[in-house]
């Protein structure tokens, strides 16, 4: 089992999200927050969501308020305003971090796999996307300026 599959993460209300519960199928996880720039791409990686879905595609959303306090709210707040303002239906789980001695361990391990440019281990903000295949390996890191729908290309790869 790869290690992406060896994580879980709690969604709001305290239950498990096992990531095994998605071997076989390509995992996109993306930190993210509320009150950021980058928020709209909420609506794309919805679109996302919606057209591959069925195809073998998750979408998880991980809420982190690491960067500049961009996501201050509850979890219960976050899944209301991500559902209300850009209809999300893909799974977010609770607030976590994704850099420093706090940081989830999936995450550790997303960035050990797929750096950053220059080689660079940490998360530089919201929104920094991993594209994991279906055998659990993390493939690819998008920046945070990369919109949902320029990912299409590796996404279809992989299905």
């Amino acid at each position: 089992m790869s290690e992406v599959y060896q994580h879980s993460l709690e969604v709001a209300g305290g239950e498990a999200l096992k990531l095994s519960d998605y071997e076989g199928k390509v995992l996109l996880i993306v930190n993210t927050a509320s009150k950021c720039g980058f928020t709209p791409q909420y609506k794309g990686l919805e679109a996302l969501h919606q057209e591959y879905k069925d195809k073998g595609l998750v979408i998880i959303g991980c809420p982190c308020n690491q960067f500049a306090g961009q996501e201050p709210a509850s979890d219960q707040q976050i899944n209301e305003f991500c559902e209300l303002n850009f209809g999300v239906s893909f799974p977010l789980v609770a607030k976590l971090d994704v850099n420093g001695e706090q940081a989830h361990p999936l995450f550790n391990d997303l960035k050990q796999a797929a750096p950053g440019i220059l080689g660079t281990k940490k998360i530089k903000w919201n929104f920094t996307k991993f594209l994991v295949s279906k055998d659990g390996k993390t493939v690819k890191r998008f920046a945070p300026k990369d919109k949902p729908e320029s990912m299409r290309t590796a996404i279809e790869a992989l299905l």
